[in-house]
């Protein structure tokens, strides 16, 4: 296996050659088409591979790649379905990011791989659609945003909500005095997950490269509960029900109240359900506190109660009204609940993952398609979403460590608590940690 060095330097060489001829033709050239390459194949990685579909005019898929050999084979035949062509398949994205053709990366990776693998895409001189969340800790998020200021190459978070038009709507509504003074928001998730039990050591599958799998996470033994999955629930490699879901309505929460970081963050709850190998919790509440604004966020993810007969949304209090925003559309409300005005596009207020066609993620793409080609503003900048991963990141801290977190709200960083500080970042396996 290659060193990080020894990648990136190839890497590096191998774009520096081809990106005055390739690269910047087509941010110049808009009738060019962006090549893709799409990179962690289950489940989500569908809903880009349908995207691409749905934008085919303008890119062609140049890779696929998996460490799963089977997952990788499922997917290749079916992006040759929709794309009407055969894709190369690969293992290993080093490789994807050393080749001269690929403008472009998608990320879809469990998300210990999220930020390392976006860094070493904009240092290989690629474009980045990375799924939130955009790392797997503070310091990650840090970092990406920088290595993509140091690059100049386009980081677009998988926030699809941020494409929505309903939703940039209501937001600017909002932000023009709809409702007043807005100065609160309350954001939920709701869905009936299942035990995951209590893994057993097991040989690792033919068809699964574990060691490359895991590869920025310290090392650990195979067991039989963690893939294809499973892993959102274990912390070496996941971030837990805030992060996999609550990234999107506080998301949109802190759009439209225009907040940035909090001054201080609370959060209570713990693993009720049952008893299994889950390290994180499947009930949280959580606070955030600004100086004259709040937002909260409430989990029930093995409990499927609803709020506003919705399994997921947001609802942001104002001095005159109230507005409930979710994907399926918006309603507003006097101050005394009565509803005003609404607007509904359909039922897709529902918890399950989006892992096929939806008309959000293909308008996400095709904005991020069209920074690549015209220049044309993102709507989920990695600067703007890597705003909501920190505050949710620190919420898993708050939670962990069983305290309040005072923070630095320009940088995010606790204050006056070196012990919660330590969980900023994290250690990783020799010879792959990211750096800028």
């Amino acid at each position: 296996m290659i060193s990080r060095r020894q990648f990136i330097s190839t890497a590096t060489s191998a774009v520096a050659i081809s990106s005055t001829a390739s690269s910047y033709a087509r941010i110049v050239g808009a009738n060019d088409r962006v090549n893709f390459a799409v990179i962690g194949l289950n489940s989500r990685a569908y809903a880009h591979l349908s995207s691409l579909q749905a934008n085919k005019k303008d890119v062609q898929i140049t890779h696929v790649c998996d460490v799963e050999s089977n997952i990788l084979q499922k997917f290749a035949d079916r992006t040759e379905k929709s794309m009407g062509y055969k894709v190369p398949t690969e293992k290993d994205f080093r490789k994807v990011l050393a080749a001269a053709d690929v403008d472009a990366i998608t990320i879809a990776t469990p998300d210990h791989w999220h930020a390392p693998m976006a860094i070493a895409g904009v240092q290989a001189g690629k474009h980045v659609y990375v799924e939130k969340p955009c790392s797997h800790n503070p310091a990650e998020g840090a970092m990406l945003v920088e290595a993509r200021n140091k690059s100049g190459k386009l980081v677009q978070m998988g926030t699809q909500q941020r494409s929505s038009p309903h939703t940039i709507k209501i937001v600017k509504q909002i932000h023009d005095g709809l409702i007043g003074r807005a100065y609160a928001a309350n954001a939920w998730y709701a869905n009936t997950r299942k035990s995951i039990g209590v893994g057993k050591p097991a040989p690792v599958p033919a068809t699964l490269d574990w060691d490359l799998w895991q590869g920025p996470a310290p090392r650990v033994a195979y067991t039989d509960n963690v893939q294809p999955y499973n892993w959102h629930w274990f912390n070496r490699w996941g971030t837990g029900e805030t992060l996999n879901n609550g990234t999107h309505e506080v998301d949109v929460s802190r759009w439209a109240l225009g907040v940035d970081l909090p001054n201080s963050i609370t959060a209570s709850g713990g693993r009720y359900a049952y008893n299994d190998d889950w390290q994180f919790y499947d009930t949280l509440t959580v606070g955030f506190a600004y100086d004259d604004k709040m937002i909260s966020w409430d989990n029930k993810c093995c409990n499927g109660m609803k709020t506003y007969n919705r399994d997921r949304g947001s609802v942001i209090l104002g001095t005159t009204g109230s507005v409930l925003i979710d994907r399926g559309g918006y309603e507003v409300y006097d101050l005394k609940g009565k509803k005003t005005d609404e607007f509904k596009v359909g039922a897709s207020s529902a918890s399950q993952d989006l892992v096929g066609a939806d008309s959000m993620t293909d308008l996400h793409f095709a904005n991020f398609i069209a920074g690549i080609r015209t220049g044309e503003k993102l709507n989920a900048p990695i600067e703007v979403g890597n705003v909501a991963v920190t505050m949710l990141q620190l919420a898993n801290v708050a939670w962990e460590k069983k305290r309040e977190l005072r923070l630095d709200p320009k940088t995010g960083k606790i204050q006056n608590d070196p012990e919660a500080m330590k969980l900023w970042g994290r250690d990783y396996e020799k010879g792959w940690a990211p750096k800028v």
